[in-house]
């Protein structure tokens, strides 16, 4: 089940908890306290007026649920990564925090965007809801927006029939499955100016003729070229179906160092870095 719709209903069971009791049974405590009361029977007069534990928790819980609701909703999101997709620019084991207003303020549970705030430019690294089952997020970087020609060919990347600057490869590993090591190659690329760095391998290229993104939809690909599931495979991300703009790694956890104590499998110099 979706988190948001788990933080709703417990949000609405809470309040109602809360309300009920404020309008309806406090006064019925309370008529009971002050009949014990006359006939003598303090004691029970001041456990009648007590609230019941569940009320207790309701009163205290609801406002801070309310609060993260509020910022989790319409502010930020906290995610972790659980893939290589996006390598070298986000690690397995980093949580990131995603500007939930970016590309408009959404109606939570629902979706429906419900102001418009901006739209995703070239190069920004955003969250999204799988087309393909829309209980799953990804993160992946834009790279065409309505309108654009996009052909990735010999691992390279043309927009508009203009080729996007690859410059500076040199040699990378990475873990790809247990103890196993992946080889690639290392470029910084330009997109729009937009300067991030791609790895790229000697696996064939999927065949795609060159494509125009339709309005309201999103290219989008990952920065570990062939190790992604992205736009290539199984096409656009419509509008609706954005989360936000990741733009910050909160923490960074070491997946691999499973027999250190948990301090040491922390990457401190991954803490605060922003998303380019």
């Amino acid at each position: 089940m979706d988190f948001a719709l788990i933080m709703l209903l417990i949000l609405i069971g809470t309040g109602a908890l809360w309300g009920f009791d404020r309008w309806i049974w406090a006064d019925g405590r309370e008529r009971r306290a002050k009949g014990l009361a006359a006939a003598g029977k303090a004691d029970e007069a001041v456990l009648a007026r007590k609230e019941p534990i569940y009320v207790e928790y309701a009163r205290a819980f609801f406002p801070v649920i309310l609060i993260v609701f509020i910022i989790r909703s319409f502010l930020v999101e906290p995610f972790r990564i659980p893939s290589g997709s996006m390598l070298p620019s986000l690690y397995i084991g980093d949580f990131i925090l995603v500007n939930k207003f970016a590309y408009g303020v959404r109606l939570p549970v629902a979706n429906n965007k419900i102001m418009d705030m901006g739209q995703p430019k070239r190069g920004e690294v955003a969250v999204f809801r799988f087309p393909g089952n829309t209980s799953i997020n990804y993160i992946k970087r834009v790279v065409g927006v309505p309108g654009d020609r996009i052909l990735y060919k010999d691992k390279k990347l043309y927009i508009n029939g203009r080729l996007m600057d690859q410059t500076d490869g040199r040699s990378y590993s990475f873990s790809s499955g247990g103890d196993a090591l992946g080889q690639a190659l290392r470029f910084t690329e330009s997109l729009d100016g937009v300067k991030h760095d791609i790895l790229t391998t000697n696996r064939p290229d999927p065949p795609l003729p060159e494509i125009v993104v339709p309005q309201g939809q999103y290219f989008v690909m990952g920065d570990n070229r062939d190790q992604s599931n992205d736009s290539r495979y199984w096409g656009f991300v419509p509008d609706q179906n954005l989360v936000g703009k990741a733009f910050l790694i909160w923490f960074s956890w070491d997946v691999a160092g499973e027999e250190e104590w948990f301090w040491k499998r922390i990457v401190w110099n991954r803490i605060g870095n922003v998303i380019n």
